[in-house]
């Protein structure tokens, strides 16, 4: 196992009824900026509720950020951030509406003088210090809720961009599992497919005998491959719900990351797919990930072997065949959870990859992995093998 340096700092309320302690978590004499969605937070009642909490406080609200959050939105809030003098921020959403309120915090405290884009381009390097937040989850999947990532859209450019500070850690998250019951299936399954490939990324590398991580690794994945089905079957089973919204945040922030290597290629080929066609997070995942399995199966032998046995139960036949099963099996998963895994499913024929391979190498991403041996080439065969 490798040395490593955690800490998680973010209370979680978690349960149903949990909204009760959300006053409690916030300075009596704060400003406060709800940020939210395209209203489904409205429709729901969820927003409401919110507001009911926080009686006596002084609340503000904006709402519109959209999946992918753009920064072209986001710095209108940061305007009124910055206007109106505001002490706390609260997400009320999913991972989208808490990347861009994370963003916010920190562009409301960044130099006037310098682009906040800027935060994106340094990976948040810069970021001194933010307004504080915390969070009411509506939609499991991407963990935001308990870590300090954030991915923000430029729509002006075509430019989709990852920083980390720790100055963006959300203080608390209220996890109601009743505010999923809602959901439309797609972004359930959306949810579930996110929450998979942030496991596999810290999972899927080579071995470094970390027990705990990758027990606690393959503990997440057989409940999101066990519940994410039922998820859709039966909307509002409680215990169902609880338990895929707990693998979410579980499986990014930082547990099952601790003292192992990471990938993460998956995900930076996946954010220009998205960049460029406007394809769902969780939808370019989904696509790239089989591919990439396939790909680096040589450098990924041992952990793929695992994974076909403790994940899959896949024991028999010979070690490259135990793999193609496993592969197949993670591509089946997502068919069955209503996610397309190929290009073409989404009405793409693989012309753009060279424009995609053009995105990667303008922001440095030519040796991606945790051996950092994808090259542009393997990420065009990657690419390519997924149409």
């Amino acid at each position: 196992m490798n040395n490593f340096n955690l800490h998680t700092p973010t209370r979680i309320l978690f349960g149903k009824g949990s909204l009760a302690e959300l006053r409690d978590q916030i300075p009596a004499d704060a400003r406060v900026l709800i940020t939210y969605g395209g209203g489904s937070v409205i429709k729901t009642g969820v927003l409401g509720q919110v507001k009911e909490a926080l009686k006596g406080f002084d609340v503000l609200e904006f709402g519109g950020i959209e999946p992918n959050p753009s920064y072209e939105t986001l710095m209108k809030a940061v305007e009124i951030a910055r206007k109106e003098n505001v002490t706390f921020l609260l997400a009320v959403g999913g991972g989208s509406v808490l990347d861009g309120t994370k963003f916010i915090a920190a562009a409301a405290h960044y130099p006037q003088d310098i682009d906040p884009w800027n935060i994106l381009l340094t990976r948040g390097n810069d970021v001194k210090s933010a307004i504080p937040m915390g969070s009411v989850l509506t939609l499991p999947a991407t963990g935001s809720e308990s870590n300090k990532g954030a991915v923000v859209s430029r729509r002006s450019t075509g430019d989709k961009q990852a920083f980390m500070s720790d100055f963006v850690q959300p203080v608390f998250a209220v996890l109601d599992p009743v505010y999923t019951y809602t959901l439309p299936p797609k972004q359930v399954a959306n949810g579930v497919v996110d929450a998979f490939v942030h496991t596999i990324e810290q999972y899927l590398t080579y071995p470094v005998n970390a027990k705990v991580q990758d027990r606690f690794a393959e503990g997440i994945l057989l409940t999101l491959i066990e519940d994410g089905p039922k998820a859709l079957k039966d909307p509002e089973n409680y215990d169902v719900r609880a338990n895929v919204m707990w693998a979410a945040t579980m499986a990014l922030n930082g547990l099952i990351g601790a003292g192992v290597p990471q990938d993460w290629a998956t995900h930076m080929l996946g954010h220009e797919l998205t960049a460029m066609h406007g394809l769902d997070h969780a939808q370019t995942l989904a696509v790239v990930l089989p591919s990439l399995m396939n790909e680096k199966r040589k450098e990924k032998h041992a952990k793929l072997l695992q994974y076909a046995e403790r994940v899959w139960n896949i024991t028999s036949g010979s070690e490259e065949e135990r793999i193609d099963a496993a592969i197949e099996a993670t591509r089946n998963f997502f068919e069955k959870m209503g996610t397309a895994t190929r290009l073409s499913a989404y009405g793409l024929d693989g012309s753009s990859i060279p424009a995609l391979l053009v995105k990667l190498e303008e922001k440095g991403m030519t040796t991606l992995g945790e051996h950092q041996d994808i090259t542009l080439d393997v990420s065009r065969r990657i690419y390519e093998a997924a149409r």
